[in-house]
């Protein structure tokens, strides 16, 4: 059973992703919370495998809520809620730990995959608009330079397969690219996390468009 918290400002909007959610199999919403501050409280309460976590709020914004809950609770995974497909705040809050984002007005189907999906510790690239955020922000934010010395552990597969990943490819889709077995992409890229020190592929992206290592022109 995957525990989930619902946090957002707004009433309707909670209560309404809260009731679809908990008529879903394999669902419970343990808990929710109108504010970031009330998010930390109630996630220390419940421990949440996953927080649907709005970003504009009052007392406590979405970002500084999403790194409080991580520092106590790393293995719980963050989708940030926004209304806006490009945002600096979402891309913040992929830079503080979060799993993906969402946006508000998505199917129904949308949102349960994206609990399902991020429970299963893998990062919420889709849609497509996540990687068009990723490339937006840093490329506004971050003069393209080198790639910094800590790719310097990676072997020279591991580094192909982090430029495909930054892509926005999925396991399959990179597999086929380098000719590869599935399997085989899956181990590099858990090798890639942990070189790296880093939680999931959202933040395997993050970190190649924000040193350069890929850019909207490619690698």
């Amino acid at each position: 059973m995957i525990r989930v918290l619902v946090v957002d400002d707004q009433a309707m909007v909670r209560q309404g992703f809260s009731a679809l959610l908990d008529a879903q199999p394999g669902l419970t919403v343990v808990g929710q919370a109108a504010d970031g501050q009330e998010a930390v409280e109630v996630a220390a309460a419940t421990g949440p495998d996953v927080v649907l976590m709005d970003v504009r709020m009052p007392r406590m914004d979405g970002l500084e809520a999403t790194r409080r809950i991580l520092a106590t609770s790393p293995e719980c995974r963050v989708v940030v809620l926004t209304t806006f497909d490009v945002d600096d705040h979402v891309y913040e809050a992929l830079r503080s730990g979060a799993s993906g984002f969402l946006l508000k007005d998505a199917p129904a189907e949308d949102l349960v995959r994206a609990v399902e999906v991020v429970a299963a510790g893998e990062a919420l690239l889709a849609p497509s608009v996540t990687r068009r955020l990723i490339a937006d922000v840093a490329g506004r934010t971050v003069a393209a330079r080198r790639a910094p010395s800590r790719f310097e552990v990676l072997t020279p597969r591991e580094r192909e397969v982090l430029v495909e990943i930054a892509r926005g490819l999925s396991n399959a889709e990179i597999a086929a690219a380098l000719v590869l077995a599935e399997e085989t992409v899956k181990t590099h890229v858990g090798r890639i996390l942990a070189k790296l020190g880093l939680r999931d592929r959202v933040q395997a992206v993050v970190l190649a468009y924000e040193t350069g290592l890929v850019t909207t022109r490619g690698a």
